[in-house]
């Protein structure tokens, strides 16, 4: 009897301690959940500069473990992405990194984010600063739109003025325009000023096309090879608002039988972002230039910005940033590559 009285003690024993090792993990359970939560909303996930700045950003995610990043391809539909803002604020996340297909929704986005409480980054695809300034918990991290057409023009004054290009003689550099969006307003300055440095470069210049491509390869492949069977002998350089669009431009001018390493056939291609494609590109000869957006450096500050803000703080708190003159936009510079 006693020795059974022994055994039945031993297993009670041994039953508490199970059960006081299995309240010791619940804190732990408790921790993971709550570590911070920041919801990402990405415009599109193949987009190949976007698809830079968010690999960055999940790096980042990944090396800081008080952070829990919640991705989102919005696969270039705005009503697909506005289910996933609708999920993430149910979620209840600290804070939101929204890239927005449609600038035009992030009204309505701020609006929601508001009324649940939820400080906003929004990068790349920049609201208007009145629909930013509309709740003080939103801030932006981007370029300045008009930077990467500048030096866009001043990269294309350069190799115009080496000489060679002007196919007719006439002085005037014939060009075609890859246009990424029609209201974008990256797209918009990059194509006005981009032509306006040329000319303030003292180049003249005849536009012989411009076509609206949304950012996307096939579409620009498919314009180009329509200028080149009504205007191939015109053209003398293709200006692209992307090195995506730059890369179908390439591929349309090689299947006519330019920019293949004759320089007797070559029409000088210029992009932006500075794509792993178009540095190889430039490296072969068979792209001319390239406007550098950092992308790795634009995921640092998101992410950094965003931290900040799921924790309660000031967005730019400890951190090396400034604000333009809008004091809600921090800007990444470019740089030219060629």
């Amino acid at each position: 009897m006693k020795r059974l009285l022994t055994l039945l003690l031993v297993i009670a024993m041994m039953a508490t301690l199970v059960t006081g090792c299995g309240s010791k993990d619940e804190p732990a359970a408790e921790g993971d959940a709550g570590a911070l939560k920041i919801g990402v909303l990405i415009y599109k996930y193949d987009d190949t500069y976007i698809s830079t700045v968010r690999q960055a950003l999940e790096a980042e995610g990944s090396a800081d473990g008080d952070v829990e990043l919640i991705m989102n391809d919005g696969q270039g539909d705005q009503a697909k992405q506005n289910d996933q803002l609708d999920i993430l604020i149910e979620k209840k996340v600290d804070a939101l990194i929204v890239n927005i297909v449609d600038i035009g929704a992030a009204k309505s986005a701020i609006e929601k984010a508001e009324e649940a409480g939820i400080p906003v980054v929004f990068f790349n695809r920049e609201p208007d600063e009145d629909v930013l300034k509309a709740y003080d918990k939103v801030r932006f991290v981007g370029t300045k739109p008009e930077e990467a057409g500048i030096i866009q023009g001043e990269m294309m004054a350069e190799v115009w003025k080496e000489g060679g290009y002007d196919r007719n003689g006439d002085d005037v550099l014939q060009y075609v325009m890859l246009k990424g969006d029609a209201d974008n307003p990256e797209a918009i300055a990059r194509t006005e000023y981009s032509i306006k440095t040329l000319n303030d470069n003292g180049v003249k210049t005849e536009e012989l096309g411009l076509q609206v491509a949304n950012w996307d390869t096939d579409k620009a492949y498919a314009a180009v090879e329509a200028w080149l069977g009504k205007d191939g002998e015109k053209i003398e350089f293709v200006v692209a608002n992307n090195d995506g669009m730059a890369s179908g431009a390439i591929s349309a001018l090689q299947n006519a039988g330019y920019n293949s390493g004759d320089d007797d056939k070559y029409i000088p291609v210029f992009g932006v972002d500075a794509t792993e494609e178009a540095v190889n590109l430039i490296g072969k000869g068979e792209m001319t230039g390239t406007v550098k957006q950092d992308g790795a450096g634009m995921a640092k500050a998101v992410f950094a910005l965003a931290k900040n803000a799921a924790q309660g703080k000031d967005f730019l708190e400890g951190l090396s940033y400034e604000y333009d003159e809008t004091e809600v936009s921090v800007r990444i510079p470019y740089q030219a590559f060629k």
